[in-house]
């Protein structure tokens, strides 16, 4: 059971690291589609994914084309600031995809008219753009996970009472 995380056309290394960092520590696969704004061997990329980038499941697509191609029939959710369901109103299966589009201009305007149903958004206050595209995958991926009991993920911590 796991959940993906597609990120469409990024094009700051630094959220790809961060989001790559994330994958890793929750077990979630990591799909670019392209074109990236970036090289994947750019420092800033490897510096922001530290050295998890070998517990990363990384798949690569030249286009949602591919993309979709590949995926036929998958449940997918698409994170819009313009969507109007909240990412906690819908319900997250095993192995769901959750799309984030591009830094500057989000997904493609009809991507989500397409797939109204499956667009979903961060709440934000009034005059609020968007949040940064790493937190926002942060906060849908551990509602997902949570959702789903946290999956394959440790559940108590280690600190001991003080006595």
């Amino acid at each position: 059971m796991a959940v993906n995380i597609v990120l469409h056309e990024p094009e700051i290394p630094q959220n790809t690291g961060n989001i790559a960092r994330s994958c890793a520590a929750t077990g979630a696969a990591l799909h670019l589609i392209g074109p990236l704004g970036f090289s994947i061997e750019d420092k800033y990329l490897k510096r922001a994914g530290l050295d998890y980038w070998d517990k990363v499941r990384l798949y690569y697509y030249n286009s949602l084309d591919e993309f979709f191609g590949k995926h036929q029939g998958k449940p997918i959710f698409y994170s819009s600031t313009k969507a109007s369901k909240t990412y906690d109103q819908v319900q997250y299966p095993a192995d769901c995809f959750i799309m984030f589009g591009k830094e500057t201009q989000g997904l493609p305007e009809d991507l989500l008219r397409e797939n109204y149903e499956r667009c979903i958004r961060i709440p934000m206050r009034e005059g609020i753009r968007s949040l940064n595209l790493s937190n926002s995958v942060a906060i849908v991926l551990y509602e997902a996970l949570r959702q789903m009991g946290f999956p394959g993920l440790q559940r108590h911590g280690q600190l001991n009472r003080p006595e």
